[in-house]
């Protein structure tokens, strides 16, 4: 076997900057770390479509929004007519297995992969009356409890997990990840996907994750002087913004502690696929990449969730460690590029030697490519946001009242100060301008005239009851 087996890990909703490696100050994620230390973190890697389905068919087919067809997450559509990562493996004599999320419809679509085991979250709404995971509870004795523990898919209240730590989502991806990899065909190099549902909402750590982060002093929300005023910000952001307006300062405090519990969970979890690649003798002819779909604003800026290109949003965690022999790649290294999701699979798939399909719109992190910019679309309509990215300055722009957001992010990581206004940064505004109004498409053309944004009409913002209360799941008789 001449070709390096590769393990990539997806997580949901964890923002970039939530690694020790990364600066944050109270966050605990030695794997990760050490991960970092034995390749490349790209530091300036985001999602372009900042919601689970979307950026998942970008991760999946290295195609922008444009070309797989959803910028706004709609979970009915079929995946596009191109060639998915996994099948670009198996034609190449790969072996491909996937354990965890994939997010596709049909939600039984392996995509490519050989085999998949899938956790699609409780979404019998769409048709799959029992994933894998929930097949599993069920043969322990726990038939239907999956979301019992009350807790909502995209609410912030926190709870310890209700069940055995055994029967954990997280510590399932990991146990059957592992026994793909012990099942292996060893005549064979193997592409092996590990999808977490968490750290995205609920939130319901194990009791000892959520014990280690009550001993901690959990950083407060980052509040920008842009975001004071309720009234002056963009209707986009209006809805994040009110999904948050109950929480108390305890709840939001419990809200993190809770969310950075997960991910130490899933960042404990990860030794345990590593020792099994390390006990197998195929560690060090693995290549293993970390990724995430989006971030989450985790009450930022009194923003919630993801949907927007602030930083907890769309900045996310991407992290490349290549075979023992370092060729090409390196290690110790932080490379602040402008990567994307749509880059991991022709960068995969070079250092495999593998042919990259014409259709990819991505580039190979392998070698020096750079590009000029980066362009991320999210929504449509009154909630549409669009960014461009120069690699320093990021302009966010809301249609719906013609709202504009520029932030030097050398300045001002935290996107604490909107200088769109700053005549110091007229030149700059009017060039990732420009480059927003090239990209403009499929309606968008028309919020810019005479080579200016003009924008839609700002619809008065009325506040929604959360009836759902946020996609929560019910018992599950089975």
């Amino acid at each position: 076997m001449d070709k390096p087996n590769v393990l990539l890990i997806c997580v949901d909703q964890w923002p970039g900057t939530l690694m020790g490696a990364a600066g944050h100050p109270c966050i605990l994620t030695p794997t990760l770390d050490q991960l970092c230390e034995n390749g490349v973190r790209f530091s300036r890697a985001y999602s372009a479509h900042p919601t689970c389905v979307p950026a998942r068919r970008t991760l999946m087919t290295g195609t922008t929004a444009r070309t797989h067809g959803d910028r706004v997450y709609d979970e009915s559509l079929p995946m596009p007519d191109v060639p998915t990562l996994a099948q670009c493996f198996r034609d190449a004599g790969y072996q491909a297995y996937a354990v965890g999320k994939l997010h596709v419809n049909p939600q039984r679509n392996r995509i490519g992969f050989d085999d998949v085991l899938v956790n699609e979250e409780g979404r019998h709404h769409w048709g799959l009356l029992a994933d894998d995971y929930e097949l599993f509870l069920a043969d322990q004795g726990y038939a239907g409890q999956e979301k019992i523990h009350g807790m909502c898919n995209n609410e912030y209240t926190v709870r310890p997990w209700h069940l055995p730590e055994y029967c954990h989502e997280t510590n399932w991806t990991v146990r059957e990840m592992c026994r793909f990899i012990k099942r292996r065909d060893p005549t064979r190099p193997a592409f092996w996907y590990m999808s977490f549902n968490y750290p995205h909402p609920p939130i319901v750590p194990l009791q000892c994750y959520l014990d280690m982060y009550r001993e901690i002093d959990v950083d407060s929300p980052v509040i920008g002087d842009w975001a004071q005023d309720v009234e002056q910000l963009p209707y986009a952001l209006r809805p994040t913004r009110s999904r948050g307006e109950r929480l108390t300062d305890t709840e939001v405090r419990m809200a993190r502690q809770g969310f950075y519990a997960q991910c130490t969970h899933i960042d404990h979890q990860m030794r345990l696929v590593i020792g099994m690649l390390r006990e197998e003798g195929l560690l060090d002819d693995t290549i293993v990449m970390f990724v995430c779909d989006h971030g989450d604003m985790l009450g930022d800026h009194r923003q919630w969730a993801k949907r927007i290109f602030l930083e907890k949003s769309a900045h996310i965690p991407f992290i490349l460690v290549p075979t023992a022999a370092y060729e090409r790649v390196g290690h110790h290294v932080t490379d602040d590029r402008l990567a994307e999701l749509r880059d991991v699979m022709p960068t995969l798939l070079d250092l495999c030697g593998i042919p990259i399909p014409e259709t990819v719109e991505g580039m190979s992190l392998v070698g020096d490519h750079r590009r000029e910019y980066l362009y991320g679309e999210h929504s449509d309509g009154a909630h549409a946001n669009r960014m461009v990215h120069d690699g320093r300055h990021k302009l966010i722009y809301y249609p719906a009242g013609n709202h504009v957001h520029l932030f030097d992010l050398e300045q001002d990581p935290t996107e604490e100060h909107n200088v769109a206004d700053d005549p110091a940064y007229a030149e700059v505004r009017a060039r990732l301008i420009g480059w927003l109004i090239e990209n403009l498409y499929g309606g968008d053309e028309a919020w810019a005239r005479d080579g200016d944004l003009v924008g839609i009409p700002e619809p008065a913002f009325s506040e929604r009851p959360n009836r759902g209360l946020s996609s929560q799941r019910g018992w599950r008789f089975m």
